[in-house]
């Protein structure tokens, strides 16, 4: 198999990126959409954040997969094309892209159209049987799935690392519906969630002790300056994560350490001292909250593996 030499793109335009940045700093609560963390810096950030001792996403879900692979693969079936929603470095869909039986192909999609090519590349090289078709979109809007050479027999979403838990719950379940329609009425859904748990633990996972995570935030603000034109001074801002009880979710926010104005093309917004952005809500489930909001996209929870101390939770979903 030859990966494709040139990419499917729908990167975000730099107007609609203006957009999504004017309207989220001219709210009372200014913010920034999560989406905008992964240039390819931020790529690399994000997979630093994943190797810290703080942060058992990664570990936990690595583990958990590996000790049921075999269930898993077995609940997936033959011949099927995988289709992965922000791919990222896709480290953990080695293991599935190893262990499935006789997959047509796999389709890693991510916002960052630079580093999804490397992966890419790499991925064909180290799987040359299948079909590594790569398309960078922003997956929260309509997009179209690349047709592999071989027909599948069916189409499984896979969504890890708990990234569902980034979206409020009306935007979350809109994707599991979307995510449904995309893998048919034979098809299935494969989903990493973070489970609640301690609040110290949290804590930490969010507010590790190297500061990956602080530089992971801020180089938002790098990247809106060196796309948008923008003056953030990095510098003028500091890093934060808290845990609200309320809708359960760790909220990550910028905070100005100063009265200051920034300029963003043509735009200028005021901030006051400890005035923050919200960049990042990371929702925490439970096995019954998660799957009233998947039945009420149209999903079924079909199987479900977690971890000794249920930290985390892999669920197979298929259509109702």
């Amino acid at each position: 198999m030859t990966i494709l030499s040139t990419i499917p793109e729908a990167v975000v335009a730099p107007q609609t990126m203006l957009d999504d940045v004017v309207a989220g700093l001219s709210q009372r609560q200014k913010t920034l959409p999560s989406k905008y963390f992964y240039d390819v810096r931020g790529s690399k950030l994000f997979d630093d954040i994943c190797e810290l001792d703080e942060y058992y996403v990664a570990r936990v879900e690595s583990t958990l997969m590996a000790e049921h692979v075999d269930e898993i693969v077995s609940a997936i079936g033959p011949e099927v094309l995988l289709i992965e929603y922000g791919s990222g470095s896709s480290s953990k869909t080695r293991l599935l892209l190893r262990n499935l039986d006789r997959p047509v192909g796999y389709v890693p999609i991510d916002i960052s159209s630079d580093y999804l090519s490397q992966v890419g590349l790499a991925l064909q090289a180290e799987f040359p049987k299948i079909e590594i078709m790569p398309v960078a979109v922003d997956f929260t809007r309509a997009f179209d799935v690349p047709t592999p050479c071989r027909p599948e027999m069916k189409r499984v979403v896979y969504f890890p690392g708990s990234t569902i838990g980034n979206f409020q719950r009306k935007e979350a379940q809109s994707l599991l519906a979307g995510m449904a329609d995309l893998a048919g009425g034979n098809g299935g859904v494969l989903i990493g969630i973070d489970l609640d748990k301690d609040r110290d633990v949290l804590h930490a996972a969010y507010n590790d002790s190297e500061g990956v995570t602080a530089q992971f935030n801020l180089n938002m603000l790098r990247r809106i300056n060196r796309e948008l034109g923008a003056c953030f001074d990095p510098r003028n801002f500091r890093h934060r994560a808290i845990f609200n009880e309320a809708d359960s979710c760790i909220e990550m926010h910028l905070v100005s350490t100063c009265h200051q104005t920034v300029n963003v093309c043509n735009y200028s917004f005021e901030f006051q001292e400890n005035e923050t952005i919200l960049t990042e809500y990371s929702h925490k489930y439970t096995f019954r909250s998660f799957e009233q909001m998947a039945n009420e996209a149209g999903l079924v929870v079909k199987r479900s593996w977690t971890d000794a101390n249920n930290m985390f939770a892999v669920l197979y979903l298929e259509r109702a």
